[in-house]
């Protein structure tokens, strides 16, 4: 019985080490994709603010034609 016991006790040990495992591995996915989502938004909002100041000038250039 003691036996029996023990044995079903490891295969649980051994079920929750997996599923650790496991956890370990999702979690440095995630970090991983996590951090490349920070560099995609960093590069988007470089694009955007560079897409912005190009308006703007543009911008003032026309209200300078239009002064003339």
């Amino acid at each position: 019985m003691e036996e029996m016991t023990l044995q079903t006790l490891s295969a649980k040990i051994d079920t929750l080490v997996g599923y650790c495992e496991q956890l370990q591995a999702d979690n440095v996915a995630l970090r991983a994709l996590q951090e490349e989502w920070h560099r995609e938004r960093a590069q988007l909002m470089q694009k955007n603010d560079l897409a912005r100041n190009k308006i703007e000038a543009m911008i003032g250039r026309l209200k300078a034609l239009e002064q003339k």
